[in-house]
């Protein structure tokens, strides 16, 4: 709920009403999500054993990072109450544990040694760990500018009248 705009301690409090995360947060989590894909990558790209294998954790990694996107949208925008169908919920939880599952699967199913097994597995988790943190700092973010938006207009209707 927006304050009331005809209230003279409005723009005071306007100011204190949008809460934004910090500059170092915010890099930090920029920092966290790069670093987990540089991770990835590079493992992916050093991963020993066949062009296949290669070619299938790739493409189960960027379905993983796509699928957890996509599902905290979703989580983000039914938190207050359901704006989307079951149908679609079933769709964006399905995703995301197939891809999950069969990332795990073929990770697991690989003919490499374990040490990379385990750098994979690490790296992979990291990835899909900062991408909640990204999804809900950007989402944050965006919400802090709608609120100050319309903050705004209603102290420009203010000074109008």
């Amino acid at each position: 709920m927006l304050p009331d705009v005809s209230t003279p301690s409005f723009s005071a409090a306007s100011s204190s009403l949008v809460r934004r995360d910090t500059r170092a947060w915010r890099l930090q989590v920029w920092i966290s999500f790069g670093l987990a894909v540089t991770l990835c990558a590079t493992g992916l790209a050093w991963l020993p054993g066949q062009d296949l294998d290669r070619a299938f954790m790739v493409m189960g990694y960027l379905f993983c990072l796509t699928s957890a996107f996509g599902l905290s949208k979703f989580i983000r925008d039914n938190d207050k109450r359901r704006n989307d169908t079951p149908g679609w919920r079933y769709v964006v939880w399905g995703g995301f544990f197939l891809a999950m599952g069969l990332t795990a699967w073929g990770l697991w199913r690989m003919d490499v040694q374990p040490v990379w097994k385990a750098y994979l597995a690490v790296s992979w988790l990291y990835l899909i760990s900062s991408v909640f943190t990204l999804a809900k700092t950007l989402r944050d973010a965006h919400e802090a500018d709608v609120l100050e938006a319309r903050l705004q207009g209603r102290r420009e209707a203010r000074d109008e009248a």
